[in-house]
């Protein structure tokens, strides 16, 4: 196992000298803080840039708000910390950088065609560039050892598998419903196929393989875990922010959404503290 964890480097060392590709992907984090900062800044000032429907422009403003006033914040301060040698905010910079990539695919893949679109592409790619080259570099091992025994660790791998199982069966049971008998789905055919199939590639598996990776100890499940879980917590804080939007402007429906998404966000930041709490504060 020691030989296959410290062969993690040789993806970034493949790229760029060690040296080079952390450069390089600070570089590219901070012109993704950038970014995001323009876009949902924009985004929330002038929201007619919009032309969707809507429910789904109800959407975009909530992830605008999250974005600007959550993630941008997050990744700037995990950039900075993460210069002086924390390795907490070197995770928070994976996990926001995981974030970009979500959503914003969201935005490329499923906008009505805007202003935006070139920002969306390059939001989308970029993060991709950032996390190949950071965590090229990355040491599972080391990363492994500084957290302690203190982590509430098989509740937390009871959140994951829980997300998991729960979005994989949701989303599964809806498409045979409308495969099989011609239920439409509740926010319409190509949405659902849209949403559907981001989590099921960009969150189900990795919320699934982490558990399982923390629950058998393996050093990358302490990477995995508290990447995919704060970024799973920001999404879902999206997601309360986006129907509460949406039940202020009297669309149907949405209020319902508030107190379920609420709720598995405090779940998600609870989990997120359990992870993150149980490191130790010392620099690497």
């Amino acid at each position: 196992m020691h030989r296959t964890l410290t062969a993690a480097p040789i993806l970034g060392a493949a790229i760029l000298p060690r040296d080079s590709a952390a450069v390089a992907a600070r570089r590219i984090s901070w012109l993704v803080v950038f970014l995001m900062a323009v876009q949902a800044g924009v985004g929330i000032a002038a929201p007619s840039v919009y032309r969707d429907i809507g429910w789904v422009t109800a959407a975009w403003f909530g992830n605008d708000l999250v974005t600007l006033l959550v993630a941008v914040p997050l990744l700037v301060w995990a950039l900075i910390s993460a210069g002086r040698g924390s390795l907490r905010a070197e995770l928070v910079w994976y996990a926001m950088l995981g974030y970009a990539v979500y959503n914003y695919a969201y935005y490329l893949f499923g906008a009505a065609l805007n202003v935006f679109f070139p920002l969306y592409a390059a939001l989308f790619v970029l993060p991709v560039f950032a996390l190949i080259l950071a965590l090229g570099r990355v040491d599972a091992a080391a990363i492994a050892g500084r957290f302690t025994d203190a982590m509430p660790r098989r509740w937390i791998v009871g959140y994951m598998m829980f997300t998991a199982i729960g979005l994989a069966v949701a989303w599964t049971a809806q498409w045979a419903a409308y495969a099989f008998a011609g239920a439409i789905p509740s926010i319409g055919v190509e949405p659902f196929q849209l949403v559907a199939a981001m989590d099921l590639t960009f969150m189900v598996p990795w919320f699934m393989v982490g558990a399982i990776l923390l629950l058998r100890r393996n050093a990358w499940g302490f990477l995995v875990a508290p990447i995919i879980i704060l970024k799973g917590a920001t999404y879902t804080l999206v997601l309360t922010t986006s129907s509460t939007v949406a039940a202020l402007r009297g669309i149907d429906g949405t209020i319902e959404q508030i107190p379920i998404w609420a709720a598995w966000t405090a779940i998600g930041l609870l989990a997120a503290w359990g992870v993150f709490g149980s490191m130790r504060p010392s620099g690497r």
